[in-house]
């Protein structure tokens, strides 16, 4: 007989972890090598008895704990596959366990044969995903590369705007009335008009409700913040 895939489990729910107890128990080619009830016990017990796959329960003692064990294990023990187990799956957590390594994605209430297939498709490198956790990286893929070009496409047209331009921007972004904006910056409604519509001419946009809740998104008034002063900004 070949050597017995050893399995790691690492999850708080005393009640899920004897239902996967039990499950691989039943599998000859599958051997149970310990359970873990946190992420740091997690750790530590995947240095101790090296298995070829853990199961992976994404929130432990907080909501972050599974993917922070991921990432440890797999940063000095790049051979173990983990599997990561949730009970609801958002296309961000999906997408994060997969870009730190994980090699697939369970729901805890999956039958029995779909958590023993999982383990040896990851064993042998072949994971299968759920068509939903496909989908999900897949629309996660998408969401972050628009994102980072929008963020990469406006931050360039901030880089366009005059500094009289930026400040008015900001003081939008920061919901202050057209009035009193002027007020602030002692100059009349006409000319506050003017600047806005070359921000707006800059944006290619017709109105300031079509810019501010982008900017908004893409915490771009932080990045103002931060980095005041740093830009480099035309002449204004």
């Amino acid at each position: 007989m070949s050597t017995p895939i050893k399995v790691l489990i690492v999850e708080d729910d005393p009640l899920i972890c004897k239902r996967y107890q039990m499950i691989l128990s039943k599998d000859k080619e599958i051997e149970f090598v310990g359970t873990a009830a946190s992420g740091y016990e997690g750790t530590m017990l995947a240095a101790l008895h090296k298995p070829d796959i853990i199961l992976m329960d994404i929130e432990l003692e907080d909501k972050q704990a599974g993917l922070r064990a991921t990432s440890e294990i797999l940063t000095y023990m790049p051979q173990i596959k983990i599997v990561m187990l949730t009970v609801c799956e958002t296309d961000e957590t999906v997408f994060r366990a997969f870009e730190l390594g994980a090699t697939n994605y369970l729901l805890k209430n999956m039958p029995a044969e779909a958590i023993v297939q999982a383990i040896k498709d990851a064993y042998y490198d072949q994971p299968s995903l759920h068509a939903n956790i496909a989908g999900k990286i897949t629309r996660e893929f998408k969401r972050i590369k628009t994102a980072e070009d929008s963020l990469l496409h406006n931050f360039f047209i901030l880089t366009q705007l005059t500094p009289t331009e930026l400040e008015v921007l900001d003081l939008l972004m920061k919901d202050y009335t057209r009035q009193e904006i002027c007020k602030l910056r002692h100059v009349e409604p006409s000319t506050l008009k003017s600047q806005i519509n070359s921000i707006l001419k800059k944006f290619n946009r017709s109105s300031v409700q079509e810019i501010v809740p982008v900017l908004r998104e893409l915490h771009i008034p932080q990045i103002l913040a931060q980095r005041k002063g740093k830009l480099s900004l035309g002449d204004g």
